[in-house]
This record gives C-alpha cells, structure tokens and sequence, in this order.
C-alpha cells in the first residue's frame, strides 16, 4: 500500500487593513472604556477596511505574499481554499474571485464555512490533496471582514471583531524531512447553533425589510455560553490530540490558537500546563479576525522569533456552530 505523503506549510502570508478602530474610537461610539475592553477581551484595537474592500481583496493579498515568499508563481497554485463566514457574495466563491485576482488559471477551488474554525478545517482539507499526491501545490486562506456583518452600536460585538487575512502554501514534505502536518482533530455541535450566530441572509430568513429593520444581518452573541464552551473544548481537543500522538503540553513549543479571547486562551494553556512563552496571543493588537486569527498568529510568533524550523506546533479554535479544531505539526522553515 502506498503511504500517504506528508504536507508542510512551505510558506506564509498576512494581511490587515492599515485602518484602526482602536478602543479610544469605541468609547465615542458606544457605552464602553478601555480599561473595560481589555480586562475581558484582551483587546486594545483592530484593523477594519474601508468601504468597497471585501474578502476577496485582504485574501489575495495574504496569498501573494505567502507565494512571493516562496518564490512560486500564481500559475503554480493547483488549488486555492477560503475559510470565511464573510464571503464576497453568495456565490461565486470567495475562492474563485481569489483565483481570479491572483491569476492562477489552473486552480480549482471552494469555499470553507466554519467560522473560527475555518482556517483548521481548510487546512486539513488542503493537506489531504497534498497527501493522496494528486496535488503540489495549494493555498490555504483564512479571512474575514468582520465589519461587514457588526452592528456598531452593540457593545458586546463591536469591541471584538476586526478584519484581517492570512494564507499559507501547502507542498508535499520530502521523505528524509520529519516536518509537516501530523495530525487533524476536529467535531461539530450544532446545538450551540443560538450562542453565536448571524440569522439573516440565509434560506430560513431572506433578506427583508423585516430581518434588516430586526438586525437580523449582524453577529448575535451569547458571551457567557460562548466562553464557557471554548476554555472546556480548546483544552479537551488539545489534550486529546497531543494524547494520540505521543505528546504532552511540555512538548510544545508554540500554542496557536483562535484569538477569540486572552481570558480563554489562558485559561486553556493553563489547563494543558504550558509556559506563557509558549502561548501565541496577539488578539490585543487585531482583535478576533475569525478565519484570520491563526495565520496572523503564526506571524507574529515568527516575527518574534518564537517559530523555528522542526518546532512542535499545536493549534487550537472553537467556533460558531460550534466548531471545534485542533491541527499538530512540526514547523518545516
């Protein structure tokens, strides 16, 4: 029997809209502060773009830097798959307007809704094209403009989201390299369907007067319910799959999880007993990105020299639906 070959992350890219909604600017918009902001969500700012930019546009930007950071060209891309909740539109795909704006005529592609945990599940995705052999070369992209679908006079939303992009290029692993994805852990439970939704827009709810006029086309979110599931699942799944594979917390050298909250991403590195020089957060500075986060986490843990070549690397997100995710591998650059 032929054995699967391994994927590898060979590159990555990120992008976030150079304006900024910091916590100053909310104050004069809603009943909030800063001190407010940042003691429950760890927030100080995010990124947000202007009108006429969409997902597609911050998407094709992170993949063209994770491509000219490979050194491959958009001809080259076999396969390019979104992760968003914010797509440009029904449909066409996300994916395809990407494939269209970077010019990669022989790509195929779809999108991935998962919310938050759409950038793990696109990579999984992603690296099982890579491992049957039937592919060399494919994007993984991460995005969303949260902006799009927030009401900015709800406080328990606004002060959370931001806008933000992030890509990475998938190639096979060669035999003698021991880096790349190891493993993939992931679940649904549609019963958190009330605790984080967006209702409006959809088959059960056409766009109306009505579903406009009752904000049925803005986040809804039940904060408290939230939280609660993310710190028990992130930390379940993350044991769970470090467990399956031979690996405790201490074997991890960076923790890269959703940015959803810094409450509940310490609370689950606390749970798996891992040093917060280990724990990847930069929700202070973008915000919660949604597909975004993990890849502008990476990022930042390269750019701060936390993210070296064969470094075990553990993922973790939990997301409307709920999702839940969790990605191992070992960093191959």
């Amino acid at each position: 029997m032929r054995q699967l070959q391994r994927a590898k992350i060979s590159a990555l890219g990120t992008y976030v809209p150079p304006r900024l909604l910091t916590n100053a600017d909310l104050e004069k918009m809603v009943e909030t502060n800063d001190q407010w902001i940042q003691e429950r969500t760890g927030i100080r700012q995010r990124h947000l773009v202007d009108k006429g930019v969409a997902t597609s546009d911050i998407a094709c930007e992170a993949a063209q830097i994770a491509l000219r950071n490979a050194g491959v060209a958009p001809s080259e891309v076999e396969a390019i798959i979104v992760g968003t909740v914010t797509p440009d539109m029904l449909f066409p795909s996300t994916a395809c307007l990407v494939q269209y704006k970077l010019g990669a005529p022989g790509a195929w592609g779809f999108d991935l809704s998962a919310a938050c945990s759409g950038f793990v599940y696109a990579l999984q995705c992603g690296a099982q094209l890579i491992q049957t052999g039937s592919h060399k070369k494919v994007l993984v992209i991460g995005a969303d403009v949260m902006s799009a679908i927030i009401d900015y006079t709800d406080r328990a939303t606004c002060v959370i989201f931001g806008d933000g992009a992030g890509a990475v290029l998938l190639e096979p692993a060669s035999d003698r390299e021991d880096f790349g994805l190891i493993d993939f852990m992931h679940e649904v439970d549609g019963s958190g369907v009330c605790s984080l939704n967006m209702p409006g827009g959809g088959s059960l709810h056409p766009a109306t007067h009505e579903t406009v006029d009752k904000k049925m086309h803005f986040v809804h979110q039940d904060g408290g319910a939230v939280f609660k599931y993310a710190v028990r699942k992130m930390a379940e799944f993350s044991e769970k799959i470090l467990t399956r594979n031979g690996f405790t917390g201490t074997d991890v050298v960076a923790f890269i999880p959703h940015q959803a909250n810094k409450r509940i991403i310490t609370a689950t590195a606390e749970r798996l007993g891992l040093a917060s020089d280990r724990v990847i957060i930069n929700i202070g500075e973008y915000g919660n990105t949604t597909a975004g986060t993990i890849p502008l986490a990476m990022q930042s843990a390269l750019d701060e020299g936390k993210l070296k070549k064969g470094d075990l690397v553990l993922l973790a997100s939990v997301g409307a639906g709920f999702t839940v995710g969790a990605t191992l591998l070992r960093w191959a650059y």
